[in-house]
């Protein structure tokens, strides 16, 4: 059994705050297990009983009619009977309708939606109550304007690499090429074979995770969206931007998909979870270049799956990784771009752009960060390091290579360390 620690910690922490803690992650990445399972077990480790833990699946088909908000509404308050502290947990809060008010005395009255039964709730003083929701459009976006300031967000991701090795049996190098591989959705870890693995990943995308992009967005064309994945999956890691996708349209599936269209499906995507991005930072100038950026997948298992697991190239999956365990860590994620002048062989001056894969903000911590696989020689080093040089500040400066590597230091003071190392090491820069 996962222990997801890091996720259960925050839950923790937040207890009977007073705010609404809203779980939020791609579906199926162990939301309801933290929520249901590990949380409920420390609840019960200090006294609480279970019929004082409400606990309502609303994907579950006996509970369909709560996606009333007034049934759920009322249900919950038959169910909290006396004056005793209950814990409620709502899983998949998306699913609650939005229903006309059926006080017509109120002219224009705004509709009763899952905002307006959880702000109900919140006025209770003996109830504290959890959600879980995989959208971001109906939830974390909303958060401030709907809950009044009174929401906390949660956002959990598929496992880490540590939290899959927690279980692995076997080495870590074998245990990284299967993470690579297969990413860290809980049910696709625990399948023993390809066949399985390969099937479960294929079929959460076609059957649940693109449906419910689609339905929620009154989206019509489900292959332009296909498509559209299959894109940003084989571009992992590289720039680009809606208009360079539009040409790809152009050029390989000879569609014309308006530029509009592809920033609506992107945000979609990301409101959905499935992808993220990294926005381009001018690091000496202070301010973002708005286009182009990079995206990531959530899960590497998950892109893989897309692109039948045809493409495996260590080398972006690697930075795909790594991108997302700084934002489990709880880091801003950007990519860097340092801005130099230098002679060109005419001895005349020329601007030039050099990239950093990542600077990660933490508070006042901050990293930057190159991905690796290799480093053959003394010049590859140079190319890798060459950004670093030229950034005056004294925040840490890592190079991270493939396997295993315990960090050294470079004479400039810069750090090099494997990917193993990085993702595992209680001590590393991101922990």
């Amino acid at each position: 059994m996962y222990k997801r620690q890091i996720y259960l910690d925050k839950l923790i922490a937040r207890k009977d705050n007073g705010l609404i803690k809203v779980i939020t992650g791609v579906r199926r990445c162990g939301k309801s297990f933290l929520l249901f399972k590990l949380y409920k077990e420390y609840l019960n480790s200090l006294g609480i009983e279970d019929s004082r833990i409400i606990q309502i699946s609303l994907e579950e088909t006996e509970n369909f009619y709560l996606h009333n908000p007034l049934s759920l509404d009322l249900y919950i308050k038959k169910t909290v009977s006396d004056k005793e502290r209950y814990y409620i947990f709502l899983d998949e809060i998306q699913f609650v309708k939005s229903i006309k008010n059926p006080d017509t005395a109120i002219p224009d009255a705004e509709p009763i939606t899952f905002y307006s039964v959880l702000n109900g709730l919140l006025k209770r003083q003996n109830i504290d109550v959890y959600v879980t929701g995989s959208n971001s459009k109906m939830l974390s976006g909303d958060i401030l304007t709907e809950f009044r300031g009174r929401g906390d967000e949660v956002r959990i991701y598929p496992l880490s690499f540590s939290e899959f090795m927690e279980q692995y049996d076997g080495d870590v190098r074998d245990g990284w090429d299967e993470y690579l591989m297969y990413g860290g959705l809980p049910l696709a870890v625990q399948a023993k074979t390809h066949e399985a693995k390969s099937s479960y990943l294929k079929n959460l995308f076609k059957e649940t995770y693109i449906k419910d992009v689609i339905e929620r967005n009154k989206f019509r064309n489900e292959e332009n969206i296909s498509d559209l994945l299959n894109i940003l999956a084989s571009s992992v890691g590289s720039l680009t931007n809606s208009l360079n996708i539009h040409n790809t349209f152009l050029s390989v599936k000879k569609q014309k998909v308006s530029v509009n269209t592809i920033s609506s499906y992107t945000k979609s995507l990301q409101e959905a979870f499935l992808i993220d991005c990294a926005k381009r930072f001018d690091i000496k100038g202070r301010k973002y270049i708005s286009t182009p950026l990079k995206y990531y997948f959530v899960d590497t298992g998950l892109r893989n799956a897309l692109l039948n697991f045809r493409q495996i190239e260590e080398t972006h999956l690697m930075e795909n990784i790594i991108f997302n365990e700084l934002k489990i860590r709880g880091f801003d994620v950007d990519v860097g771009v340092v801005e130099i002048y230098e002679t060109n062989e005419n001895g005349s001056g020329q601007k030039k752009q050099l990239e950093i894969d990542f600077v990660a903000n933490k508070a006042q911590e901050r990293l930057y960060i190159q991905s690796a696989l290799s480093i053959a020689d003394e010049k590859k080093l140079k190319i890798e390091l060459r950004p670093f040089l030229n950034v005056n500040d004294s925040f840490k400066k890592i190079v991270i290579v493939g396997g295993k590597k315990a960090p050294q230091t470079t004479e400039q003071g810069f750090t090099i360390m494997g990917i193993i190392n990085f993702l595992t090491e209680i001590n590393s820069p991101c922990s």
